[in-house]
């Protein structure tokens, strides 16, 4: 008995005395973000993956290959594509950089200002004029496309450019942004030093609270870029000129007259992937700003 309860006491080969056999429950627990995170991962860069793919396949190729197996058509679906209607796509790419770059802009600008009128002044009725943006954050964009139509068109000012970019300025999400970062970067004590050394409130935001706010209205030029790149509601309800289509009406009208014309489909698929390319550009050069901001402020701070 006394040498089986040796034997039974004795360590396993290559493991150590006093150590648990198997992985520990923390790790496999610790597991399952990063699990999540792959899930989500796979989840979302798969249909890119197969718009990628699909871009290089002719139109026999598109229906009748592995759906993961590469073509040999690129070029020329991309030589169609700049063909079709004498190139009418990129015109299409043209006003939606137009309609992004320019709406975002005016867009941060108007954040800036808001937020930090917010988050620095003390005025009746602030927190309630900040509930109502914060109403607007909740509301879904369908259901004001309609009354901005409305508008629009009382001022007659509908299938026109400014039709798409005016309902854009004021973004309720950016506001609240800016004044959440305004509040945590500018510090009431500096702006006070600079009104105690003369300065204009409008000099004290332009060099003092400004520069402090740069990362977080980077923030809000990025979501802002993104959400006028990629709006569908607004210029399909607002304009009727196939001329001032940004990108995401032009495809949809071509994928319409693809379903009795099947060769325009490489032209779509070709499309949607040159479409994603200036928002992947974008947001490597905003990120790496947003990184060298971050990084300037903590060494100054």
């Amino acid at each position: 008995m006394s040498s089986l309860a040796l034997r039974k006491a004795e360590p396993a080969a290559g493991t150590t005395p006093g150590t648990a056999q198997g992985p520990p429950l923390r790790r496999r627990i610790a597991l399952v973000p990063t699990l999540t995170l792959l899930l989500g991962a796979v989840y979302c860069l798969l249909p890119v993956a197969w718009v990628v793919i699909a871009s290089t396949k002719s139109g026999k190729e598109l229906f009748s290959t592995f759906t993961f197996l590469p073509g040999s058509g690129f070029s020329d679906n991309l030589a169609q594509l700049n063909a079709y209607r004498d190139g009418v796509y990129w015109e299409w790419m043209g006003n939606s950089a137009l309609y992004a770059v320019l709406g975002a802009l005016l867009s941060t600008a108007v954040s800036a200002f808001s937020g930090y009128a917010l988050a620095v002044y003390r005025f009746r009725g602030r927190e309630t004029l900040f509930n109502v943006l914060l109403a607007g954050v909740l509301m879904p964009p369908v259901i004001l496309a309609v009354p901005q139509y409305l508008l629009l068109a009382k001022a007659d000012l509908t299938d026109s450019y400014l039709s798409v970019l005016l309902p854009q300025i004021l973004a309720p999400y950016g506001v609240y942004l800016a004044r959440i970062y305004a509040a945590a970067a500018v510090p009431a004590d500096v702006v006070e030093a600079g009104r105690m050394d003369g300065a204009s409130e409008w000099r004290i935001f332009t060099r003092i609270a400004l520069p402090m706010m740069v990362p977080g209205l980077v923030t809000v030029f990025l979501f802002q870029f993104v959400a006028i790149w990629n709006n569908f509601l607004l210029p399909y309800i607002m304009l009727s000129d196939d001329e001032k289509f940004p990108i995401t009406l032009g495809l949809f009208t071509l994928l319409e007259q693809g379903a009795n014309t099947p060769a325009l489909y490489t032209l779509v698929i070709t499309g949607a992937f040159l479409a994603v390319l200036p928002l992947i550009a974008l947001f490597l050069v905003v990120q790496r700003f947003w990184s060298l901001d971050l990084l300037s402020g903590a060494v100054k701070s």
